[in-house]
């Protein structure tokens, strides 16, 4: 049996028509899961020239078409004809002027799957239209103004960054929706139009940067917020430099230079037993615990009624211990090397990794035994590393491990391949006059998942499904393993749409809870290393053993396709920013930084998770396949940095704008001053004849230096005039706003809708959140299907609150629940308050 036949999207045929990174990315997503794909560019080839297209145009059959000639539209008509997806990545509109019509195709084919990934949304009457790059969404959608905390206490603003986030964000979440689509069609046989603005998708992504909680206590708050609100409130100028700053991060959450002169990335707060293992692993435990390091047994009771003034395992400390603490850990690190390190808290189970350039992450021994990074042969750079697939299946990725290098092909050549898959297609769906009508339900009304997860990833993936109708449980234990920001702060984003339960599964009476939980649901998810498996009870003979049908998915640290020597270190979005070059970039190797405020790759393992179980549904749906899927903050890395995450002999040097100072790309891709603030100009060389016909750019073609010419020409009008100008010349060009600004001007009182309607941008304020406070958050609204229905989900709701009536609906009696609320075996709660004061 050809191994590609073990894939789950075998038979699935799409027409990719996308251009830069998104599109593109989508549709090699499905075509690492098996789907055939086609891939169509304009006549003079991809409109993004670049080596990353090797790896996003993989496993496809590629030609190149002219959608302005009647024959080239014919042609393209045709292989749509012949396809379950149809991809493009153009601004809203652009296809049905080429000829094009998603909605007059879907009325004669209803089992289309149509996806549109523009930049902005297409109900975006102000940017619609605008020329959509990488930067521009960026830019308009806050990345470059809300940096991190790092950023604003050093001043920088705008502060520029290569990583295509909004593009990462929306590879996930379109994936998702087409797998979503084909699992509801396996169902009804319909299809859908669906769309995923990039702007959506990222400020969906940044979602940990953009939520508000007003009347926020104090113990929530960093040393580095508070010296945010410090210098606000009394006019002090945001100046500190890199190394001002590194005294004001938490000690368990910062770089240390090691016995090498390389540095290392700590990242063990908010967890009683990660930072007591750094502490002892460094030979500091016992000096600190002399020295009255206090230790608070509740740390989910308020401040007020601690014993002490701060424990092992808060985060934030105060800094009075932070600055002793520090100064233990600076001293002990530089008895080792950043390798040696990395591997003592890698087998210690505390999170920690050295940091590392991407192109040493690219070439790591572990990345290449995990299947992190796969080798592809092609004609056109040889033997080429490039990212492995962000989803795989347990003891089923060796077909995703050796993907096909791009193959030019004729129009016949790639009509003939997808008729060929026809041919042995299975089709199990309503076909024909059979099709359902469209029933305005969700994708995934009637899916019951029980989520074992925590921190931000896991809760994360289960969090993205609830907005398609999944019932969710949140499964936590009686008493919590973390403190209170991580523990309960982080849930107003990651438990919403959940029923929350607190059960202890390690006892007899708990595991009976568990096992007829997993007895009542299609699929549980944990975010754990592989070694925790078993004792679980989460192997496959283990569950399949409770309930044979029940799908399962597993996010992590540093898993891949294939187990290796990193495979159960533990980890959080920090440390693989660190180890994977992330870090590295954005500050420079020799004085990295994290990347925004936290969440940036945690969000989109959750999407990727997300992904994982949906296909693994579409799979069983389809085949009666039970599946196990798996991601990771390792698999996701890869994506965030696809312009960058590969290598080849003969590649030039891994020097993409980076540091704290970096502006942009070149001189034509680039912030620059105007007469009363900033704008980014995203242009190239064969745009200069149009620069040169702007007003106030008049001989740009001639100037010898063009960085130069704009910083002098640019600051002499206003932002409104340059954007207009540039607009009107078709031109990317936009204005760096912040997220505050657009959670401002784009904010609403909850109305129980999920935001779909409100163009680009969407926040819904939670006046009566159950925390007590009120929350803004960011809408579930990038995915936008025509007929499937996206619900607005409900908000977090206090941990155990729901515990009761969980225990009810699996068969527990009053009494039953009252013993077992007695002997500790449940709870309906883990304090008094929502939000410990």
């Amino acid at each position: 049996m050809n191994k590609q036949n073990q894939l789950p999207l075998v038979g699935v045929r799409v027409a990719d028509f996308g251009q830069q990174i998104a599109g593109p990315a989508v549709a090699m997503v499905l075509a690492d899961l098996g789907a055939t794909v086609v891939h169509i560019d304009p006549p003079n080839g991809p409109s993004w020239q670049h080596p990353a297209n090797a790896v996003l145009n993989r496993n496809k059959s590629s030609l190149r078409l002219d959608l302005k000639s009647q024959s080239g539209l014919d042609q393209a008509l045709e292989l749509i004809a012949n396809v379950d997806i149809v991809i493009e990545s153009f601004r809203p509109g652009v296809m049905k002027r080429l000829g094009v019509d998603f909605a007059k195709l879907r009325e004669t084919r209803p089992e289309l799957i149509t996806l549109s990934i523009p930049g902005f949304a297409s109900n975006d009457e102000l940017r619609r239209d605008w020329k959509a790059t990488e930067a521009v969404v960026a830019a308009t959608s806050g990345s470059f103004t809300d940096m991190g905390f790092n950023r604003v206490l050093m001043g920088l603003n705008p502060s520029f960054s290569p990583l295509p986030l909004g593009s990462s964000y929306a590879i996930s979440l379109a994936a998702s929706s087409a797998v979503l689509a084909l699992f509801e069609r396996e169902k009804t046989g319909r299809g859908d139009n669906i769309e995923v603005p990039i702007a959506a998708a990222l400020m969906e992504g940044l979602s940990y940067n953009s939520y508000l909680v007003e009347q926020l206590p104090e113990r929530y708050k960093t040393m580095r917020e508070l010296e945010i609100e410090h210098r606000k409130s009394n006019g002090i100028k945001m100046d500190l430099s890199y190394e001002q700053l590194q005294e004001y991060l938490d000690p368990f959450y910062r770089t240390y230079l090691c016995a090498d002169g390389r540095l290392f990335y700590c990242v063990c707060p908010s967890h009683r037993n990660h930072a007591k293992r750094a502490l002892k692993v460094l030979g500091i435990y016992d000096e600190l615990v002399e020295a009255g390091l206090p230790d608070v047994k509740d740390l989910h009771a308020p401040i007020s009624e601690w014993e002490g003034e701060t424990s092992i395992g808060v985060y934030p400390l105060p800094k009075k211990w932070a600055d002793i603490i520090s100064e233990k850990m600076k001293k002990a690190f530089l008895q080792k090397t950043s390798d040696e390190w990395g591997g003592i808290f890698g087998e210690g189970q505390i999170p920690g990794a050295p940091h590392r350039t991407t192109q040493e992450w690219v070439n790591s021994e572990y990345s290449k035994e995990s299947g992190l990074i796969v080798e592809v042969e092609g004609t056109e750079f040889g033997t080429m590393k490039q990212p492995g697939p962000i989803v795989w299946f347990e003891n089923e990725a060796e077909a995703m491990l050796k993907p096909n290098a791009q193959e030019n092909v004729s129009f016949e050549e790639a009509l003939a391949r997808l008729q060929d898959v026809a041919k042995i297609e299975n089709t199990t769906r309503p076909t024909g006059k059979d099709i359902q009508p469209a029933s305005g339900k969700g994708w995934l009304e009637g899916v019951k998942i029980l989520d074992l997860t925590n921190v931000i990833a896991g809760p994360h993936s289960t969090a993205f499904l609830a907005r398609f109708g999944a019932e969710i449980t949140k499964l936590d234990p009686v008493t919590p393993l973390y403190d209170p920001l991580i523990g309960i702060l982080f849930t107003f984003q990651t438990g919403v749409g959940k029923q929350s339960a607190l059960v202890n599964i390690m006892t007899k009476e708990g595991r009976e809870v568990f096992e007829r939980l997993v007895k009542s649901v299609d699929m549980v998810v944990i975010n754990a290393p592989d070694r925790q498996m078993r004792p679980l009870g989460l192997d496959q003979d283990s569950l399949s053993a409770i309930n044979p049908d029940v799908l399962f998915c597993r996010l992590d640290c540093f898993g891949g396709p294939r187990a290796g020597s990193k495979t159960n270190y533990i980890g959080y979005d920090d440390i693989i920013q660190a180890n994977s070059g992330i870090m590295s970039r954005f500050g420079k190797p020799e004085t990295p930084e994290e990347h925004a405020h936290l969440g940036t790759l945690d969000v989109n393992c959750g999407f990727a998770g997300a992904l994982g179980m949906v296909v693994g549904l579409y799979q069983k749906r389809k085949t009666g396949k039970v599946s196990r899927a798996r991601t990771s903050l390792s698999a996701v890395t890869n994506i965030a940095q696809l312009p960058f995450a590969f290598d080849y002999e003969g590649r030039g040097p891994f020097n993409e704008a980076s540091g704290r100072e970096a502006k942009g790309n070149h001189a034509l891709s680039h912030f620059y001053q105007t007469l009363n603030g900033w704008i980014f100009v995203d242009s190239h060389q064969d745009e200069l004849a149009k620069l040169d016909a702007i007003k106030g750019l008049g001989g740009i073609q001639q100037s010898q230096d063009i960085s130069q010419f704009l910083r002098e020409n640019l600051v002499k009008e206003s932002s409104d005039y340059w954007l207009n100008a540039f607009s009107l010349a078709d031109i990317a060009c936009a204005e760096p706003l912040s997220i505050e600004l657009l959670r401002e001007k784009n904010s609403r009182q909850a109305d129980q809708k999920a935001g779909t309607d409100r163009g680009s941008y969407a926040f819904s304020i939670f006046p009566n959140h159950p925390s007590g406070h009120c929350i803004t958050q960011v809408d579930p609204y990038s995915i936008r299907p025509l007929e499937a229905k996206i619900r607005a989900v409900t908000p977090a709701e206090k941990f155990g609150h729901s515990t009761t009536e969980v225990l009810r609906s699996l068969g527990y009696t009053d009494d039953d629940i009252c013993l077992m609320l007695e002997k500790g075996v449940a709870a309906t709660g883990w304090s008094n308050e929502f939000l410990p004061s």
